[in-house]
């Protein structure tokens, strides 16, 4: 199956993009990187690599050697257009996230977000973690001029954990980890009919990641054909409940 992957050119997050590839991948199946110009080979947020703050609250150990092993494959040097690509070709869409400014590129783009809403009419399986579902959210189905997520049930960066991590943060980094004015949590709340039911924050366990082994602190939200994630320490959990919705019968 071919997935379609769509990344900014900088700034994306490490494990929400190197572990569902590597997973992915790893089950026989092909991921097609987009960017808003064919060819440019994407980087991911550096201080993710290096540590953000003090070497710390950067990506884990494994993660950044699948981003190493990503950044080697001729797929990620392969990307085409997202505003020229035909959706209809791709079995499964991966929304990943990211805080860093260039995260504003994917996150505002209206000719990305037409392409999400003609791959979301098809009912195909849709993945999208931490920022990520903020493409969803602003997305509108053509035929209500609602977003998409309107009637799902969803998760996304939960506000305790973005402010959290600005708080820590903001007086070396400033708002480095304050993508938009507004909280993701925020914006997804108000896309959604009845949030309070619809929305789910997931355990407030801060800090405690999921690993390939381990689901025990990972928390992931599925819905029909959407899944959705928090962040980071849900990426492996992520991708193999996404590869469950690729295998389920259609």
């Amino acid at each position: 199956m071919r997935i379609l992957m769509p990344l900014p050119d900088n700034d994306f997050d490490v494990t929400e993009v190197a572990v569902p590839w590597r997973l992915i991948t790893d089950a026989g199946h092909h991921v097609v990187f987009a960017t808003e110009q064919a060819g440019v080979v994407p980087q991911a947020d550096p201080r993710l690599l290096s540590g953000v703050l003090f070497g710390r609250l950067g990506a884990e150990p494994e993660p950044k050697r699948f981003y190493r092993e990503l950044t080697e494959s001729p797929e990620f040097h392969a990307t085409r257009s997202w505003s020229e690509l035909d959706v209809t070709q791709f079995d499964g869409l991966i929304l990943p996230g990211g805080h860093a400014p260039g995260m504003r590129q994917y996150l505002g783009s209206t000719s990305l977000q037409r392409q999400v809403a003609r791959f979301w009419s098809l009912n195909r399986p849709v993945g999208a973690i931490c920022h990520g579902v903020l493409v969803l959210a602003r997305t509108q189905d053509a035929t209500t001029n609602a977003s998409v997520l309107a009637a799902r049930n969803t998760t996304c960066l939960p506000k305790y954990m973005e402010r959290s991590a600005y708080f820590i943060t903001a007086w070396r980094l400033g708002r480095y980890y304050r993508t938009y004015p507004a909280y993701v949590e925020d914006e997804v709340q108000a896309a959604l009919t009845d949030p309070k039911t619809q929305f789910r924050q997931g355990p407030r366990e801060p800090g405690k990641r999921g690993t390939a082994t381990d689901h025990t602190h990972a928390f992931t939200v599925t819905d029909g054909n959407y899944l959705s994630a928090r962040w980071p320490g849900d990426a492996y959990l992520f991708g193999e409940r996404f590869l469950e919705l690729l295998n389920a019968p259609r």
